[in-house]
């Protein structure tokens, strides 16, 4: 891996480092192929910040599509629940045009400010859809009826939900 990068990561990942942003910003317009494992590790730690550091690092760089997996692997994990809004506020940086099913389970899923930033998503963002896509939905959609959170909460979440899949059945039911 390049010194340079080497540098940006321990900036970036330094805690008393006042101008984090930045460096993160930096890393990501600077980070190649070897330096991209390196950060998507990063996402996958035990620090939250360095996480979302890594997250804004990425978003900024080529490795776009090729991170988000990671970053949606944070944003379910445990650990992070108290900060889940922090990492689902950052994908408005990504392309989520093929990640439809991923954004749905965190607005099943996810906690109020994570949940209210994944409905904007799923209002906002252009989807490619497939019936796969609908059938992945609905499975995650299932699991949620038959494990909700409380009870109060389901019939809100169903006057939401269920006119999404209805809409994207008609999608499928024209062709």
């Amino acid at each position: 891996m390049d010194e340079e990068i080497q540098s940006l990561i321990k900036r970036m990942s330094d805690p008393n480092e006042k101008e984090a942003f930045y460096f993160a910003d930096k890393l990501g317009k600077k980070l190649d192929e070897s330096g991209r494992d390196a950060v998507i590790e990063l996402v996958k730690g035990d620090n939250w910040e360095i996480s979302y550091l890594a997250c804004r690092a990425l978003s900024q760089s080529p490795f776009n599509e090729e991170s988000l997996d990671a970053i949606f692997e944070a944003i379910n994990d445990k650990k992070n629940r108290a900060h889940q809004g922090a990492f689902v506020q950052i994908l408005e940086e990504f392309d989520l045009s093929l990640r439809f099913v991923d954004i749905f389970r965190v607005f099943l899923f996810g906690n109020f400010k994570a949940q209210a930033l994944a409905k904007m998503y799923l209002d906002e963002v252009e989807f490619d859809m497939t019936p796969r896509t609908l059938r992945k939905a609905e499975k995650h959609w299932n699991h949620y009826l038959h494990n909700p959170e409380d009870e109060g909460s389901l019939q809100l979440k169903k006057l939401e939900v269920e006119p999404i899949l209805v809409e994207i059945r008609e999608l499928f039911s024209e062709e």
